[in-house]
């Protein structure tokens, strides 16, 4: 991965660098929704902390990420240490505070479609009524309740992509639909940058782990980038949604 730890997709705008990529990917979240100084900023699913680390250094936010990964938890506390940066141990559904921003990047892939609802139920709860909250997420072209079964057993159990109607149809009456962007071909190129850092990193890793996990790794990385070049299963969205439309209309960022 970048130095930024980010498990998600690039913004391969005017570069080729994975890590150029990742930056301008977390600054364009940051943009879109209008971050500045001191605002408190919720972040659901927060990983190994990228966003956080980068929201704090760069804009100077007062960041909460929430994640129920141990490991996850622990390598982001030392990460954003120093920082105005809290990463608590806490389900999503039991957040309780409300924030002047919030963003999910990667997260509602995980809930399962049953919960799609309730998930963005809690995020309107968690948003303060002039705020922004961004989602960045997989989606398929059409509306499927289980993941691919190669895929659900050997990278992301119980994972799952939306679709738009899935996706619509949970904001009804809760949230405005200020911006959608595609810019799922960059998936492509952030899979096979992967793919080259972790052929690069193989000659150290094998002497953890067998040629098996290097060949599921490998198709792994090789097949999602096909998918996403093919550009007729799955995207990859930002959605910027507020809660009763920003007054005069909201300027896209891109």
């Amino acid at each position: 991965l970048d130095p930024y730890n980010q498990y998600t997709c690039g913004y391969f705008k005017e570069t080729e660098d994975l890590n150029e990529a990742q930056e301008k990917k977390l600054d364009l979240i940051c943009r879109k929704v209008e971050l500045k100084k001191g605002d408190t900023l919720l972040d659901i699913g927060c990983g190994w902390g990228g966003l956080a680390k980068f929201a704090s250094e760069r804009y100077g936010a007062v960041v909460t990420g929430i994640s129920i990964s141990d490991e996850q938890i622990k390598f982001a506390k030392e990460f954003c240490k120093g920082l105005t940066v809290e990463i608590k141990h806490l389900d999503y559904r039991d957040i309780t505070e409300r924030f002047d921003k919030v963003v999910s990047v990667g997260m509602i892939e995980h809930v399962g479609y049953r919960n799609y609802r309730a998930f963005m139920e809690i995020a309107h709860r968690a948003l303060k009524d002039d705020g922004l909250f961004l989602l960045h997420n997989i989606g398929s072209n059409f509306s499927v309740t289980r993941g691919d079964p190669w895929v659900d057993k050997y990278i992301f159990p119980n994972g799952m992509t939306p679709s738009i109607k899935q996706l619509s149809t949970s904001v009804e009456k809760l949230f405005v639909v200020e911006d959608l962007h595609n810019f799922g071909a960059y998936y492509d190129k952030t899979l096979m940058a992967w793919m080259k850092n972790f052929d690069a990193a193989w000659p150290r890793l094998k002497e953890k782990y067998d040629d098996r996990f290097y060949r599921i790794w490998r198709y792994y990385f090789l097949a999602m980038a096909g998918i996403f070049r093919s550009r007729k299963n799955v995207q990859l969205w930002q959605t910027v949604l507020s809660k009763g439309g920003v007054p005069g209309g909201y300027t896209s960022v891109r």
